[in-house]
């Protein structure tokens, strides 16, 4: 069933009735407004899915409407035009505002109804292709014919049925996005929008004033993200946050375990009480959004430490889906291989080549740290820089690397670089930082004898700070004898 929330402005009481009467029948969501105010005030109470506006009204007209609109800046809903005594000169300066169709009354219901149709697709297609070129994902069913992948997909479909939120679980490359749509996409949603938002973006490079805490956050940044997340009314114009434009469809939290403390306070409140404010917004706006977050963390964990909500962790972790690692189902690296070669031929128009069987085996039994997105950057890599018809097991062994010392126990406990994989490069910035500060500290621990006060000079840290860091990265401290100066 579709949806969609279609907001109908017209002051001919008639007309508005009889479109909102037709709309509710195909299934959507409608309410009108009589005049340019009253849109106003429903456009603040909730964000419309597409908006029927009519042109000449008594207080305000469309066109200074839809101007006003366009100027409010982000993500506009599409906007059909409609009036019976419009020139070609209105309906070119209604297209240039961003309109996306012009229909002449009186109305033909079937034109109507298809040019509904037709806007609120393309409107889900343009936001969904900004996302697979932004994310790099694609829209396809998850790869492999293990048992361990077959149950999992009978799970995510079991799961898409019900309206609860979904706390995914996996390590990072695993493939935790790519199920996050499939879920989106198996469920009675599907038709509606999927919003990604990473949570990850809040500590990028804001720690200013943070003192000793890791996870602090430069106050411009918090409210920045804040106002893409909750949205924002300033001097009469409203900015809608990625929470709104999810209603009707699914938000998709990625790396939620990293969200601000405050935010995870307004997002709580906001799954307590089914609806949130926007920044600076007095008036409460309906939350209808499908709720899926995503997490590398053990989020139990976090609770315990006090860096996550256990509020917000039990509202998200009502449906738990964990994703398995590639080793744990390694029989589908034949697959992936297949599929992600398709891809680059089809897509980038790379020459195919194909993967001797020993060749094939020996990714088999590779460790893949980087797990799904490691197998399909190694595909691309070796389509792009072979030459041969054929990918052979040398060729495989010199692009994996010799990482047996990297990942190689050292007498104490650390392996230094173990937790900076081979395919680092290949990972987004925030993960792949992750991974050098990890193999930064595992380092200069070896080479003090785990003498914290050292490792913090040389660091440039407090010690404070440093536990906390380590903490946060998973290093083991008590592997290695701590010898403290005083």
């Amino acid at each position: 069933m579709n949806t969609a929330y279609i907001l109908v402005v017209d002051d001919e009481r008639d007309i508005r009735e009889l479109i909102k009467e037709i709309l509710q029948d195909e299934g959507y969501k409608v309410s009108t407004a009589e005049n340019g105010a009253a849109a106003q005030r429903a456009r603040r109470e909730r964000r419309p899915d597409l908006i029927l506006l009519d042109i000449w009204m008594p207080d305000i007209d469309g066109i200074s409407l839809l101007k006003e609109w366009a100027n409010e800046g982000g993500v506009m809903s599409p906007v059909i035009m409609m009036s019976g005594h419009a020139t070609v000169e209105t309906a070119v300066e209604a297209t240039r505002l961003g309109a996306y169709d012009f229909l002449e009354k009186p109305l033909s219901m079937a034109k109507l109804l298809v040019t509904v149709k037709r806007a609120l697709e393309a409107d889900k297609l343009q936001r969904e292709n900004l996302g697979l070129r932004a994310h790099g994902v694609t829209l396809e069913e998850p790869i492999g014919r293990s048992i361990v992948m077959q149950a999992l997909r009978e799970q995510v479909k079991k799961i898409a049925q019900h309206e609860a939120p979904v706390l995914i679980a996996g390590e990072a490359g695993a493939g935790k996005k790519l199920f996050a749509r499939y879920l989106h996409n198996c469920s009675p949603r599907r038709h509606n929008s999927f919003i990604d938002v990473s949570m990850a973006v809040n500590h990028t490079s804001h720690n200013k004033g943070g003192g000793d805490n890791p996870n602090a956050t430069h106050p411009s940044a918090l409210n920045h993200s804040a106002l893409n997340f909750f949205g924002g009314e300033k001097d009469g114009k409203i900015h809608y946050g990625q929470l709104e434009q999810a209603n009707g469809g699914t938000l998709f939290l990625d790396e939620v375990g990293d969200m601000d403390s405050s935010v995870q306070g307004r997002l709580a409140r906001a799954l307590r009480n089914g609806s949130f404010l926007r920044m600076d917004g007095n008036e409460p706006v309906k939350l209808d959004a499908r709720i899926i977050a995503a997490t590398r963390h053990d989020l139990a964990v976090e609770v315990q430490a006090k860096r996550f909500r256990e509020d917000l962790y039990y509202q998200l972790n009502v449906l738990p889906l964990r994703i398995p690692s590639l080793r744990e189902h390694c029989e589908d690296v034949p697959d992936l291989i297949s599929y992600y070669t398709d891809i680059f031929v089809r897509q980038e128009n790379l020459p195919y080549r194909n993967f001797s069987l020993a060749a094939q085996n020996r990714l088999r039994n590779h460790a893949w740290p980087g797990n799904i997105r490691e197998i399909k950057n190694l595909v691309q890599r070796l389509l792009i820089l072979g030459s041969d018809a054929e990918v052979g097991v040398a060729e495989v062994e010199t692009a994996l690397g010799d990482s047996a010392e990297r990942y190689s126990p050292t007498r104490t406990g650390f392996a230094p670089l173990a937790s900076l994989s081979p395919r680092a490069f290949d990972l987004p910035l925030r993960e792949a930082r992750d991974q050098f500060e990890k193999a930064y500290l595992e380092y200069q621990l070896l080479e003090t004898g785990g003498n914290i006060s050292k490792v913090a000079k040389l660091a440039g840290m407090e010690r404070t700070h440093l536990y906390r860091k380590m903490r946060a990265l998973g290093i083991n401290v008590g592997g290695v004898p701590e010898t403290l100066d005083q």
